[in-house]
């Protein structure tokens, strides 16, 4: 089962980078860094429980350097792709900025208009 869960997190970040290839010059933010940096909070967001630190403390990196709004709408791309490959609940999707104390400047939903977010 590891090999299965290892294989799908590769195609993720394949898929992720394929993505946002032709927006890499517009935006500093990468999908490649975002599942880095919210890796740990895969498994909350498709079964709740506990929250591990790593997310906050990913969510709030990510958060701080989604400082334009080509970087909040890449971000927004990038959480909307891995969410969907999960099959996340996006209930606890929103519940997670509340957790980490972090003012995210929209709420997740699978079609939610990344295009039209603004920092």
């Amino acid at each position: 089962m590891a090999g299965s869960g290892s294989l799908k997190l590769a195609c993720l970040i394949i898929l992720c980078l394929v993505v946002t290839a032709p927006h890499a010059e517009a935006a500093a933010i990468s999908c490649g860094a975002v599942l880095t940096k919210l890796s740990s909070c895969i498994g909350y967001i498709k079964s709740g429980g506990a929250l591990p630190p790593s997310c906050c403390s990913g969510l709030k990196f990510l958060n701080d350097a989604a400082s334009t709004t080509p970087d909040l709408q890449a971000l927004c791309k990038c959480i909307k792709t891995i969410v969907a490959s999960v099959q996340g609940n996006p209930a606890l999707v929103n519940n997670i900025p509340t957790k980490c104390g972090v003012n995210i400047p929209y709420k997740y939903s699978p079609s939610v208009d990344c295009s039209k977010l603004v920092r």
